[in-house]
């Protein structure tokens, strides 16, 4: 039930977001608008869309009018506002905000349980983003719930989810084959090669994986990606320490569209794999770069995080960078990342050795 001061504030920061502060009230067609009961719907959906999720969710529990309203023409929520009973609050809006495409539900602490997601998958069969990190309390309970009740889900964020399974993630890709963005991170149960062979066979559609410190993974899992992802764009592998030149050269001969690559810690890489991305855009480039008239140098890697990868020499990582003009070493852009190499220092891109051209090029006045 809405207590009467959360209405007032919710009918204050409604008014205050179309009309201003105003003592008279919110003049339309003739009618005055004095209180909430006054607001007609088409108004009041307006407004919703202009103020907090907060107050969003206050509103529809004014009525069922407003209640049907605002179910029918809210998409998009976010409860990380929430900092305690999240729990309880989903489960209390679920069932009405059926209309859901996206729904965020970070959390700072662990709050949400099974039930809750359950909840979500039961009544919310539109959703297309959903992010649940964070969610240590959540079980396999929930991946199997998501996986027959939000088929349509693009975008996945459960990084942190710690107690999820392979077994579980497998599962999950067999429904839910739109996936386009999905955030493993710290999932060291489920990202295992087991699961990333089903993402491989199932998620054809995936462009972005975060899979750091996902310990598990291995070559096997890899190589599954890069031939069943061809259209994978951002690919994180911080931390997955058995990975070996294998993973990189089959990503590098799979995955094209690749602009994004994070190996920081993964110390069985060596310059084999470094030297296979800068030779795969000159393979590639008959195959595909022709045919994207003039967008060639955009294409390609563009970040690339190689910190902690103490093997790898400075004229392989030269060469790459020579390959990919995106890669910056220079101050302010960092797009390629080498901390903890120290054998790397001498490596430049093309803009800082530029800039040390021009200020060599300065005349100097005679002493």
């Amino acid at each position: 039930m809405v207590k009467a001061e959360d209405l007032d504030l919710c009918f204050g920061k409604l008014m205050m977001a179309t009309a201003g502060k105003s003592d008279e009230g919110l003049k339309m067609e003739g009618v005055v608008i004095t209180e909430w009961k006054d607001i007609p719907i088409e108004l009041l959906l307006r407004i919703v869309s202009l103020v907090d999720d907060r107050t969003a969710v206050i509103a529809s529990g004014v009525c069922t009018g407003w209640r049907d309203a605002i179910c029918l023409g809210l998409t998009q929520l976010c409860l990380s506002w929430c900092k305690k009973n999240m729990n309880n609050l989903v489960l209390s809006v679920a069932a009405k905000f059926t209309k859901l495409q996206t729904l965020i539900l970070r959390q700072e602490y662990p709050q949400l349980e099974d039930n809750t997601v359950e909840t979500i998958a039961k009544f919310c069969h539109d959703l297309q983003d959903l992010d649940l990190s964070k969610s240590f309390k959540l079980s396999d309970c929930s991946l199997y719930a998501l996986a027959h009740g939000c088929p349509d889900l693009t975008k996945l964020n459960i990084s942190g989810c710690t107690a999820f399974s392979d077994e579980a993630l497998e599962y999950l890709t067999n429904f839910c084959q739109k996936l386009k963005i999905l955030n493993l991170c710290g999932c060291f149960k489920a990202a295992t090669d087991r699961a990333l062979q089903a993402i491989g066979r199932n998620c054809a559609l995936l462009q972005s994986l975060n899979l750091g410190w996902c310990e598990n993974v291995g070559d096997i899992g890899v190589m599954s990606l890069a031939y069943g992802c061809p259209d994978l764009r951002s690919l994180d592998l911080c931390g997955c320490v058995l990975i070996t030149d294998d993973s990189v050269i089959a990503l590098a001969n799979g995955c094209l569209h690749l602009k994004s690559l994070g190996l920081y810690y993964c110390r069985n890489i060596t310059d084999r794999a470094v030297y296979s991305l800068a030779q795969s855009r000159v393979k590639n480039k008959s195959a595909m770069w022709q045919s994207m008239k003039g967008r060639y140098d955009e294409e390609g890697l563009t970040s690339l995080n190689i910190s902690q990868c103490t093997a790898l020499t400075p004229s392989a990582v030269q060469a790459l960078c020579d390959t990919f003009p995106a890669l910056h070493t220079c101050s302010g852009r960092h797009s390629l990342v080498m901390s903890g190499c120290l054998s790397l220092t001498s490596v430049h891109c093309a803009c800082a050795v530029q800039a040390h051209r021009t200020v060599s090029n300065i005349p100097h006045p005679a002493h």
